[in-house]
């Protein structure tokens, strides 16, 4: 096809690309532009201090209903998950939109402070926090634009969260050239592909760490999970083997002296830790005995079924939580949006709000064959008993 050229050599293609850098849309109409709509402020990842003013009013100010739970959680997490004594190996599990919204800052201070050990996230999480760490920038927004027009000019909403469409298309061709330089041709656990990608993001984007999830964990040594690897353009041209993923959270589950949880809404990360509980006494017949702490923050309700309002009494019959430790459980019906925030920063000011960092991504291989050899155990003893009989 012939292409027109300017006076300066450029194409009408050129130009027009530059015009509408999403040639696939329409360039918009009248009375509006991507300009007006990315007018708001940048979102940042917000990082947790340890305010004493927030630790004072969450002590002495939510009393009762949802803050008096959000309360308790805080508890619970800096009382006894925490303290030294028990040891606990504390799995964080992330569902919604938390990194588009800034939170991810939260699980980086996290992180950094040994105050989570692993994190089981949806895809689509893990994803969009490579647009920080490749330097995109979201905006702040309103949920009650046109729709139509934010197609027309190429901008993506998330509630109120906006941003170039190009920012996809961006981090989608890193991802695609990441997969390429990577040669990985086998099948690997989330927490392998994701520690790969985050050594990655270390070598060519020096500092993206204090702006990525992904960059952090790699550096800190903390393994990234995802129950929902297809839910992202991160899971769209690489083989990922669950079964690996299930075999390294109950391997992590099994070592830990005492196990607990803190679950940001629901849905499959949810379900995915808690799974390793049964699995490890349904499949390799290791009586583990359930979690021995279980917070959650949510709006999903029980009485609609779902597993993301199920409650930790009900997770009693699965044996997912040990019964006998319901006291150590809770669950604050609140926007994570709006209590992780003061959760982290009341953790963050705690007197156990530092630990020694596990670095359990280095030592899964380990973990796994320690799994393997108590279930092969367990199976010799259930074959010994049964010839017995």
């Amino acid at each position: 096809m012939l292409s027109t050229r300017f006076s300066n050599g450029e194409s009408r293609a050129s130009r027009a690309e530059k015009e509408n850098p999403l040639p696939y849309r329409a360039p918009g109409s009248p009375g509006h532009s991507r300009q007006q709509f990315l007018s708001g402020k940048p979102i940042r990842y917000y990082r947790p201090k340890g305010s004493a003013d927030i630790r004072h009013l969450i002590d002495e100010g939510f009393q009762a209903f949802n803050a008096g739970r959000l309360s308790e959680a805080c508890a619970i997490f800096t009382e006894k998950m925490l303290d030294p004594k028990n040891d606990t190996t504390i799995g964080l599990t992330v569902a919604g939109a938390m990194t588009p919204a800034g939170l991810g800052g939260c699980v980086i201070e996290m992180m950094d402070r040994g105050l989570i050990d692993f994190v089981i996230s949806t895809g689509a999480n893990l994803y969009h926090d490579l647009h920080y760490a490749l330097n995109f920038t979201l905006r702040r927004g309103s949920p009650f634009v046109d729709d139509r027009e934010l197609y027309e000019d190429g901008v993506i909403r998330i509630y109120d969260v906006l941003f170039p469409a190009d920012v996809l298309l961006q981090t989608d061709a890193y991802l695609r050239d990441f997969l390429v330089r990577s040669g990985l041709d086998e099948a690997i656990s989330t927490a392998d592909f994701h520690y790969r990608l985050g050594i990655d993001l270390l070598e060519r984007f020096p500092g993206c760490e204090e702006h990525s999830v992904v960059a952090r964990a790699a550096r800190l040594g903390v393994p990234l999970y995802t129950s929902s690897p297809g839910d992202s353009s991160i899971g769209s041209r690489f083989m990922i083997d669950p079964n690996l993923d299930v075999n390294e959270v109950c391997a992590i589950v099994l070592a830990g002296k005492r196990n607990g949880c803190v679950i940001l809404g629901g849905g499959s990360p949810k379900n995915f830790y808690l799974q390793a509980q049964p699995t490890l006494w349904e499949i390799y017949g290791i009586a583990k005995g359930g979690n021995d702490y279980f917070i959650q923050i949510t709006t999903d309700q029980v009485v609609f079924g779902g597993l993301s309002g199920a409650t930790p009494a009900e997770a009693v019959s699965w044996g997912k939580v040990n019964p006998g430790v319901l006291p150590d459980t809770v669950v604050a019906y609140c926007d994570s949006t709006v209590a992780f925030p003061l959760f982290c920063e009341y953790a963050v000011g705690a007197p156990n709000g530092r630990r020694q960092r596990k670095e359990l991504v280095h030592k899964r291989a380990q973990l796994v064959a320690a799994l393997t050899r108590e279930a092969k155990a367990a199976q010799d003893k259930k074959l010994e008993l049964k010839t017995e009989k």
